[in-house]
């Protein structure tokens, strides 16, 4: 069967009754429908353990980080703990595009899936609205008089679907010429800091920070200039409360937040998570793409702001990633594994492996990888939760038990303190492998920008290539000595970070020639096609 089969014959709880399993009253959550809801609910009382879900480099085939955590979730359950899964909401552009959907796989995922990978609760459209206004706030601005004299606009406009065709767009406004250009909406700023504001307060503080452009004295223009950070509060006032859905096997899940890891920071907003975490004992959340994206930027942004300690990591493997890594060769592609623990190893967390078994998978590969990590003194685990829901991931789970209980000395790889360049250099030097940085002459002028407007020492979120730990695409498994080209910066101060794009990272995505949505159609009332 589908995933969509599975999901559809599986008869959920009301959500009432898994807020109960959070300690939630009827009170303290705003139900849509039967089976999704907003939490009211700002904290809860206990303090629960973080467990962060990582994987090896990303390939067609995907890794099924989603489906392990949501497994391990459901192991934990099994177990007797009291455990609460922190995840993204997924983008329209993946849905309709190349993925098909990111709410996990076979008999592990969280639901209403059709609902969850399309409209869900509307978050990503007040997003998207709050994105969109400031745009039209801007050029409505300049039509009025352009009393701020805006002479150059950095801000962008975005969309939640992929569309190459945005990329790049002129028009006209006050008898002048625009060039601008859309980013995908889980690549906005509005994104961003969204899912890095610790409250409602942070929330409209960040939105009046974010800059939207320069005077013809090379002075910044923000958001606060054009008095919008009220409006886009009450914009996203709904949209800021985490949203409460379960999974197959009626474990509560809390879904929020959708930004990507191979442009933004990756993972589900920071509300969410310490809610999860005072509201349980276990937290399983995911970081996107391999752990050179989405965990160092889990473990160098989101940690520090949210002042959280990872209390272990779950590293996933699949025999298809390494082999798709080594040519077709497992023995050659499993160095991009060595990549991922070498890189995690720096953070001084506690360590799993988890081996996400597909069905064609060998027995001869598998016992390949278990030795090999083995020798390394590592712990391991298989988890087959997609066949087997919680069932098959109930070592993983003890494993992870065993290590949230082990000594943690937690480090970030960066700091405040370092310059733009020493945190590049350092994430060069300890992830990317790269002994050299070349920066084109737009990145050099940013930086200098940056020294003069005050936001030097911000932290800085790496976009690039999810397909490498290098910033091309094509050097996969463990490329060593690699050059980084860092192509231009983006200044965004209302999520507090600034983000260097690195070789040919776009930040508005294309479809692919034999797009999903081609799949995509009611039949007697009935979704199909979202895998």
């Amino acid at each position: 069967m589908t995933d969509i089969e599975i999901a559809s014959k599986v008869k959920l709880d009301n959500i009432k009754d898994v807020a109960l399993k959070l300690s939630l009253t009827e009170d303290e959550i705003e139900c849509y429908g039967s089976y999704k809801a907003k939490i009211k609910k700002e904290k809860g009382s206990k303090k629960g353990k973080a467990i962060l879900v990582t994987a090896v480099n990303p390939t067609p085939y995907g890794e099924g980080k989603t489906t392990v955590s949501i497994g391990l979730a459901d192991a934990l359950n099994k177990l007797g703990e009291s455990v609460c899964l922190a995840l993204r909401e997924p983008s329209l552009g993946p849905v309709f595009g190349m993925k098909g959907g990111a709410t996990g796989g076979g008999y592990s995922q969280i639901a209403p899936m059709t609902d969850i990978n399309l409209h869900f609760t509307g978050d990503f459209h007040a997003i998207t609205s709050a994105n969109n206004l400031i745009s039209a706030a801007i050029y409505n601005h300049i039509e009025q008089g352009n009393l701020l004299d805006i002479k150059t606009i950095t801000f962008k406009r975005c969309f939640d679907v992929n569309d190459r065709s945005l990329r790049n767009i002129t028009f006209k406004c006050a008898g002048n010429e625009y060039k601008d250009n859309f980013n995908i909406t889980a690549a906005s700023e509005i994104m961003a800091l969204f899912c890095l504001a610790t409250d409602i307060d942070d929330l409209r503080g960040r939105l009046a920070n974010i800059i939207i452009g320069f005077n013809s004295q090379d002075k910044p223009i923000y958001v606060r200039d054009l008095k919008l950070e009220g409006a886009l509060t009450v914009l996203l006032k709904d949209a800021f409360r985490p949203n409460l859905v379960q999974t197959l096997e009626k474990t509560p899940a809390i879904v929020h937040g959708g930004p990507f890891a191979n442009i933004a920071h990756g993972c589900s907003s920071i509300v969410s998570l310490k809610l999860a975490l005072s509201l349980s004992d276990y937290v399983i959340t995911e970081a996107g793409f391999g752990s050179d994206l989405g965990a160092e930027k889990f473990l160098d942004i989101v940690c520090p702001t949210a002042n959280i300690t990872p209390d272990a990591i779950v590293l996933v493997v699949t025999i298809r990633a390494l082999k798709y890594n080594g040519d077709g060769v497992l023995e050659k592609g499993i160095c991009n594994l060595d990549a991922h623990i070498d890189h995690l190893k720096n953070y001084q967390v506690p360590l799993v492996l988890c081996l996400n078994k597909f069905s064609d998978d060998s027995t001869e590969d598998i016992n390949f990888v278990l030795n090999y990590v083995k020798d390394k003194n590592l712990e391991i685990e298989i988890s087959d939760a997609y066949t087997n829901g919680g069932n098959g991931a109930i070592d993983l789970a003890k494993a992870v038990i065993k290590a949230s209980e082990a000594d943690n000395n937690f480090t970030p790889l960066v700091n405040k303190e370092m310059t733009l360049e020493e945190k590049l250099e350092r994430l060069a030097s300890v992830i990317y492998k790269a002994d050299s940085i070349e920066y084109s002459e737009e990145a050099k002028k940013k930086i200098e920008l940056l020294k003069e407007i005050g936001l030097y020492h911000l932290p800085i979120c790496v976009a690039k290539t999810q397909y490498s730990i290098s910033d091309d695409a094509k050097k996969l498994g463990y490329p060593h000595n690699n050059k980084l080209f860092v192509r231009d910066i983006i200044i965004n101060n209302g999520a507090g970070f600034i983000t260097v794009l690195l070789g040919k990272i776009l930040t508005m995505p294309g479809l692919p020639k034999n797009p999903n949505y081609e799949k995509i159609d009611l039949v007697n009332g009935e979704i199909r096609g979202i895998f």
